[in-house]
């Protein structure tokens, strides 16, 4: 992997995920443990591809190398919603508007002024959900013991269609709510899921072994196959391991949306340990997109990174290049999303379609749950 940015490349990246390599359930539910799911290992310099299961991570990492993780937790961010007219909708809490201030309080008293977040509004479908973009600024939802008002299109300027410039699929709303929103959430809550996991699952299948602060709306699932033995593996064999926080929004991006802005922390020990490594050439391996955009976002013009916290709106992609890590964990993303700039940017356009048509023809599965 370089960190230039990369040369000028094709369109995005076609593909098609056959209906049968969905995870409708965690692994769990196969009978099997977290890290037994399969992992491939691709070598950008070569185009090797290795397969092989994520216990066996350890055997691909080198003494020097440092793994940071995101130590995000997941919100049962799904709230249900009526219309005055009656119409069910989702709620899916996305973040806190963005602005000076952190991560939302979820122990903060209700008060009188509400609180106001970026959300999406989702109409069931079947098995599934669509987004739901008629909803008119001003109209209030009602919420188990709650409210919503809708105040406007996020970002402001939005609509994600220039032939329907007033639709958006993101709302900025005024959530008016009886108690804190943790205790809020763990009543009438429960984890954002679409139509390829076909029953709830509890919000503990959605954290990963090293979450440490809720404000997730969709779990970092890159990391949700380690276990507490395999990390301790990592450490005693000279890998190292560190934090950053990155708050992620919904993902559910479609028509190669870019991602809205989101809550980081890059601690200054994680900060020091990542130059501690490239100085000693230790490879820097983000465990999940949220973590190279939480690490690309803090480095600086002479190219060392420095600790931050605030709200990230950077968008990694080919053009821009990668400037900090030397590989990504990470699972297989939906031929829409963004985050496949981001794939491309770090493993270069060949490896990546080898990679995907290779996971494809041996039935990697999909999803937060593959």
């Amino acid at each position: 992997m370089t960190r230039t940015a990369a040369p000028s490349r094709p369109g995005p990246l076609e593909f098609e995920v056959p209906p049968e390599l969905e995870a409708h359930e965690p692994p769990e539910a196969r009978g099997l443990s977290r890290d037994a799911v399969r992992l491939m290992v691709a070598y950008r310099k070569d185009l090797r591809l290795v397969h092989a299961a994520f216990r066996d991570l350890a055997g691909f990492l080198e003494p020097g190398d440092l793994l940071v993780m995101n130590n995000s937790g997941t919100l049962p961010a799904s709230v249900p919603a009526r219309r005055t007219d009656g119409t069910q909708l989702e709620l899916h809490l996305s973040t806190p508007l963005p602005s000076g201030q952190g991560p939302v309080d979820l122990a903060k008293p209700a008060g009188a002024e509400p609180q106001v977040w970026v959300v999406e509004l989702r109409r069931p479908s079947g098995p599934d959900s669509l987004p739901f973009r008629e909803a008119s600024p001003g109209e209030t939802l009602a919420l188990p013991e709650a409210s919503a008002e809708v105040m406007e299109p996020y970002p402001p300027d939005c609509g994600p269609f220039e032939e329907r410039p007033k639709e958006s699929r993101l709302w900025t709303a005024a959530l008016r709510l009886p108690s804190a929103l943790g205790p809020y959430l763990e009543r009438h809550g429960h984890p954002i899921r679409y139509g390829y996991v076909t029953r709830e699952w509890p919000v503990s299948y959605y954290q990963t072994v090293y979450a440490m602060e809720a404000g997730s709306a969709e779990m970092p699932s890159a990391g949700r196959a380690f276990t507490p033995e395999m990390i301790t593996e990592l450490i005693s064999g000279g890998v190292d391991v560190a934090p950053v926080t990155l708050h992620s929004g919904v993902a559910s991006l479609e028509e190669h949306e870019t991602p809205a802005a989101e809550f980081y922390r890059v601690p200054e020990e994680t900060a020091r340990r990542v130059t501690v490594a490239r100085e000693a050439g230790g490879r820097i391996i983000a465990v999940g997109t949220t973590v190279v955009r939480a690490l690309e976002t803090v480095i600086d013009d002479a190219g060392a990174v420095r600790p931050g916290r605030g709200w990230t709106k950077l968008v990694v992609s080919p053009e821009r290049g990668v400037h900090v890590v030397d590989g990504l964990l990470t699972g297989w993303h939906e031929p829409r999303a963004s985050h496949l700039l981001m794939l491309e940017a770090v493993a270069g356009r060949e490896l990546l379609e080898l990679s995907y048509r290779s996971a494809i023809d041996r039935g990697y599965r999909w999803h937060e749950f593959g």
